[in-house]
């Protein structure tokens, strides 16, 4: 993969936190996505994901001289795959959707969203480990 490309990857997980978060959350009023799983979305929980992606935006240019924050992000990444893993494998989605579609979507993507920046996180983290 190409630096170029890397740091799109990073402007993409950092827009995808920034941009969703108020639109699922309904700008913060969600009660639906905050009471479906507290321990992880609650407002403050969802603000903090809006950071994460700012952090992720911040480093863009840079990741190659910060190998071991992008390992953190892999690991925050993983982190939340396996928390909605553990959600999704107690819970049903049909519920969620009954109460609010916005919340719905978002339970049903946040896992996959996750996984796959934690892999794209991991990559980097090996990639520019190898420099």
């Amino acid at each position: 993969m190409k630096q170029n490309l890397i740091s799109k990857g990073f402007i993409a997980a950092g827009l995808i936190n920034i941009i969703t978060v108020p639109i699922i959350s309904k700008l913060f009023t969600n009660q639906v996505v905050n009471n479906t799983q507290p321990e992880v979305m609650s407002n403050f929980g969802l603000l903090m994901i809006v950071v994460w992606g700012l952090a992720y935006i911040s480093v863009n240019k840079t990741y190659k001289n910060l190998k071991w924050l992008v390992a953190v992000f892999a690991i925050e990444k993983f982190i939340y795959a396996i928390a909605w893993l553990q959600w999704s494998l107690k819970n049903e989605l049909n519920t969620v959707y009954e109460q609010d579609t916005l919340a719905g979507v978002f339970y049903t993507i946040y896992g996959a969203n996750d996984f796959i920046f934690f892999l794209f996180f991991t990559y980097v983290f090996i990639k520019i480990s190898k420099l």
